[in-house]
């Protein structure tokens, strides 16, 4: 009895491990050619792509087989700035205060499930209290939905910097936060932030390398950082397999970020043709964040939206960001898509497509840009990013060819991360 129970075991466990997905594909985006193929059938098993076969072939009795002959797939898009944490809306500066830490939680598992119904299956976190992180742990433990997150953890600044804890806080509140803190004012202390990020569980490490729009500070644009710190935080980041992206806005800010070693500028509003030349030399990206430049610019002219000191730097940086990223593309800087979805509502970081395309940057490189672009920075390269045999089952869903109407990009409808479908 005992050994038919176990061949019973057996026999179940192989027929559901036998079950795989057929995907019938009207059309598919072929991210490494860069070409739109007709006519074909993705087979899925577990979490992986194993086979891509020619015309509409259809699975076995007790496999799956979904008809998807009328759109367009890609593969699974990647967002390189969300703050998974958060979303716009007009208490935001008074719930700092008012939210606990279960709050800003239970908040963020549904801007998760929203990101990845979107399309996107992977995003780059890009600072907030530490939720992320264990946000990120509970999707990969599959207890929530969400996107396959790679985070920063807490951003790191310089006292009274673009992301620093306490800005706008009274001075009973303010104290003197430190490098647990993500606050960095020396080399000593760049080092130890890295370190702290690295025990918290972080992946990347995020620095604020000019002033910004919504931190409740004078300046947009001024540099931060000195060199020697950038250069302490990329060095020690490197130490521990970490890549450093560098908020910016300012020209002088941008440059000493490069110099310093980092792998991403995110936003680059006020980005010289010298500038451009160094990240070129330096293999650095640019993340344009268009949608956001559009966004503070239209809530910062709703009277008590954002605090008043906030007003005139957003009507001074939104407008420029999707120029700046014009120049930027045609004068050759690597360009990797990401929104930073969280400063506008999150499930639209799709609209960041058509921005990329009116402002010059063909369809399929903007595509391309939010696949393999994007894989490589987090060395993802050989997983996702592609439909290819052998990589992660990402795949997403639209109903028109994004090569001939980008707009369809902001409706994705199906989505399957990892081998199972969320979205159909």
């Amino acid at each position: 009895m005992k050994y038919l129970y176990t061949i019973l075991l057996v026999f179940i466990s192989t027929t559901v491990l036998a079950q795989n997905t057929y995907l019938q594909c009207g059309k598919l985006i072929d991210t490494k050619t860069g070409k739109v193929l007709t006519k074909k059938t993705i087979v899925v098993s577990g979490n992986k792509i194993i086979k891509i076969e020619n015309g509409f072939i259809a699975g076995k009795k007790d496999d799956i087989t979904i008809d998807l002959k009328n759109k367009t797939i890609l593969p699974g898009l990647i967002d390189m700035h969300v703050h998974i944490e958060s979303e716009t809306n007009p208490k935001a500066y008074l719930q700092k205060y008012t939210n606990n830490e279960a709050d800003v939680a239970f908040n963020s598992v549904q801007f998760a499930k929203t990101t990845l119904m979107a399309g996107f299956t992977t995003v780059r976190d890009l600072g907030g209290s530490g939720v992320n992180i264990s946000l990120k742990k509970a999707i990969n433990s599959g207890r929530i939905e969400g996107p396959r997150v790679f985070t920063a953890g807490k951003s790191l600044a310089t006292t009274g910097g673009h992301a620093d804890p306490t800005n706008g806080s009274k001075r009973t509140l303010i104290g003197d936060p430190g490098p647990k803190e993500g606050v960095v004012n020396s080399v000593e202390d760049a080092k130890k932030a890295v370190r702290q990020r690295y025990k918290n569980g972080a992946d990347l490490i995020k620095i604020t390398a000019t002033g910004g729009v919504l931190s409740v500070a004078k300046s947009s644009s001024n540099p931060q950082f000195t060199i020697e710190e950038i250069k302490a935080i990329c060095q020690t980041a490197k130490d521990y397999g970490f890549h450093v992206a560098a908020h910016a806005h300012g020209d002088e800010g941008m440059q000493r970020a490069i110099l310093g070693g980092v792998k991403t500028i995110e936003h680059g509003t006020l980005m010289s043709e010298k500038t451009m030349d160094l990240m070129k030399q330096h293999d650095a990206y640019l993340v344009p964040t268009i949608t956001a430049g559009k966004e503070v610019t239209e809530k910062a002219s709703i009277d008590g939206y954002y605090p008043a000191i906030i007003v005139p730097k957003a009507l001074e940086i939104g407008p420029k960001i999707q120029n700046t990223f014009k120049k930027a593309y045609k004068r050759g800087v690597g360009i990797a898509f990401g929104t930073d979805a969280g400063v506008f509502k999150h499930g639209q970081n799709g609209k960041e497509f058509g921005f990329m395309v009116e402002a010059g940057m063909p369809a399929m490189a903007t595509i391309q840009s939010a696949t393999i672009t994007n894989a490589k920075i987090l060395n993802m390269q050989d997983q996702i990013g592609q439909i290819t045999p052998g990589f992660l089952a990402d795949i997403v869903a639209v109903n028109d060819d994004p090569t001939q109407n980008i707009n369809t990009m902001e409706n994705v409808i199906f989505v399957m991360k990892d081998g199972k479908i969320y979205k159909n």
